[in-house]
């Protein structure tokens, strides 16, 4: 029996359960002097815009594959509008149509849609969208629903008195669809 009477006493000595750590907040480690509470969130917020930066310019390379030159894929040389019956009606109850910032990758200019005759397949003429006799930076604007546009100077000039573009024409596709063509090699700016 009396080898019985130690194991009792070391069962009595066991220390207590310890609260666990999970019921005490976790502090982040803090920083102590004044220039480093100042520095590291700028640095921070450096390194997160560096990362932005550096996937933009990664998908930018992605997308051009390495050609810095402008692209299909980056500035289409074609513009699908739909359908042709359906841009001449508007013409016809609205006027001319004006697609803003059409022609070039950089949208510096808009052109001018318009369409005479009853056969929607042909008819289409496109201009830009200022004056003839004037400067590029003199642009129009339409007066609603008509076939007349008022200048930068106030004067008013028909739809006709509009610079024609080089290289910008209309093409209607399959009889059924509208499409410029924005880099056109022929300077035609009619379809026939």
């Amino acid at each position: 029996m009396g080898a019985a009477q130690p194991a009792a006493r070391l069962l009595a000595v066991e220390a207590p359960p310890v609260a666990s750590d999970a019921s005490r907040p976790v502090r982040p480690p803090r920083l102590r002097s004044p220039l480093a509470r100042a520095v590291v969130p700028v640095l921070g917020g450096i390194a997160v815009l560096a990362l932005i930066l550096a996937a933009t310019w990664a998908m930018a390379a992605l997308i051009s594959r390495g050609d810095a030159e402008s692209s299909e894929r980056l500035a289409p040389t074609e513009f699908q509008l739909g359908s042709v019956d359906r841009f001449a009606d508007v013409v016809a109850e609205s006027g001319p149509i004006v697609l803003p910032d059409l022609n070039t990758s950089s949208g510096t200019r808009a052109v001018v849609l318009d369409h005479r005759g009853n056969d929607p397949t042909r008819g289409w003429i496109v201009y830009w969208a200022y004056p003839a006799d004037g400067d590029a930076a003199c642009e129009v604007t339409q007066i609603r629903g008509t076939r007349t546009f008022q200048d930068c100077t106030g004067r008013r000039v028909d739809v006709s008195e509009l610079a024609p573009p080089e290289g910008v024409r209309p093409i209607v596709v399959d009889g059924e669809q509208l499409w410029i063509d924005l880099r056109a090699d022929d300077a035609t700016s009619t379809t026939d």
